[in-house]
């Protein structure tokens, strides 16, 4: 991994992904230096479509100091439109607050070059943590036989995290469901409004953000259905398997999918960390915690997994530079009690929408919808969710 002072090792985030580069960044703004230790011999900023960012995402990337450059990256979304191809009915309502989708790339790109080249460091895969049994510090032990003891670690590398499995947190949960992302251009302009558009039969379910003029994110939600995995691994096999699901759908949606870059198609089977799980996990142990999907991976119901994880830097860099690295053990479990509720709210609205689409009678589907509107009486309330400053 090359040769870096022992002082850079202070603090080391596992994960070059949003949450790790955001909690990077977030901790630079506060003069904290740590290194981003990533196991890809390169930025991961080619996997992934877009993202889409609430109010409240919006709100931590306002506070990390990049907001203002990914603002020029996407158009605002206006309004919110659910189209039930069952029976015809529209619903159509403002959107809450500040709402843009962004490519992944422009995110990972724009959060790397807020920091000094040297931050990350590529190629470093972790086998193993363990705490010194003599000092209690953690102990990161790298596939390439390497090892480092630094003075606080971060895991941010998403829902199969060594370091949650260092903290006995449960394993993650498959909903039964999967989802086809994909990025289509126009290139004479499309014609689609401002909006966030949902178009819904039976248990299928395709949403539509346009990202500027010419480029339109969209998503497929339906019933996981087991097959060759392989055959996920072919773009074409994604866009002919999605065609054939959404053969009654509209034209302009079939359309949609048809000219889709085949490089920007992907295929997953969609995994949570049990909401229940996340009232009870232990999310810190010394100066060992998890930010982002290795804390808290849920669907993309709500579009909120990426802006969860931008919170949680802010909060996480917050409480680190207020108790300082010495006291980084009293300053997780600070950060653990902010971020836990919070997370558990987002992760069951997620859970019971998921469970809603994918129900597979009308007495579940029922049973769902009144669990969401007692619990959630305010179905997009989560947008107007402040993290607070740095």
């Amino acid at each position: 991994m090359g040769e870096v002072a022992m002082d850079d090792y202070e603090v080391v985030i596992i994960g070059a992904g949003i949450c790790g580069l955001a909690t990077a960044v977030a901790l630079q703004k506060k003069e904290i230096k740590s290194v981003v230790m990533e196991r890809s011999e390169a930025l991961r900023n080619i996997t992934g479509a877009a993202i889409g960012i609430r109010q409240n995402g919006w709100r931590a990337l306002d506070q990390l100091g990049v907001a203002d450059v990914l603002r020029r990256t996407g158009i605002n979304i206006k309004r919110e439109r659910i189209v039930g191809l069952d029976g015809g009915k529209q619903q159509e309502m403002p959107m809450n607050g500040e709402t843009r989708c962004l490519r992944r790339k422009d995110l990972i790109d724009t959060l790397y070059a807020a920091l000094p080249p040297t931050s990350v460091k590529f190629g470093c895969e972790l086998e193993s943590i363990k705490l010194d049994p003599n000092t209690t510090k953690p102990v990161l032990q790298f596939i390439d036989g390497s090892s480092i003891t630094p003075k606080v670690v971060i895991g941010c590398e998403g829902g199969k995290s060594i370091v949650a499995n260092f903290l006995n947190l449960k394993p993650t949960k498959m909903f039964p469901l999967c989802g086809v992302r994909g990025l289509s251009n126009y290139p004479n302009g499309h014609p689609f409004d401002q909006e966030f558009a949902r178009f819904r039969k039976d248990n299928n379910l395709v949403g539509r953000i346009p990202m500027d003029n010419n480029l339109v994110y969209w998503f497929c939600a339906h019933p996981y259905f087991p097959k060759d995995d392989r055959i996920w691994e072919d773009p074409e096999a994604i866009r002919q398997s999605t065609l054939a699901l959404l053969s009654d759908y509209p034209q302009e949606v079939k359309e949609m999918i048809e000219i889709a870059d085949a490089n920007s198609l992907s295929f997953t089977h969609l995994r949570y960390r049990a909401p229940w799980d996340l009232v009870r996990g232990t999310f810190c142990k010394g100066r060992v915690t998890v930010a982002g999907d290795a804390m808290h991976v849920m669907g993309p119901f709500l579009g909120q997994g990426g802006s969860a994880g931008l919170e949680d830097a802010v909060v996480l860099a917050r409480n680190l530079a207020e108790k300082g690295l010495d006291n980084a053990e009293e300053a997780f479990n600070l950060y653990v009690k902010e971020r836990r509720m919070r997370v558990v709210r987002l992760s069951l609205q997620t859970y019971f929408t998921g469970m809603l689409l994918g129900a597979s009678s009308r007495l579940k589907q029922f049973m769902y919808v009144v669990l969401l509107s007692l619990i959630f009486r305010n179905s997009s309330g989560h947008v107007d969710y402040d993290c607070g400053g740095l």
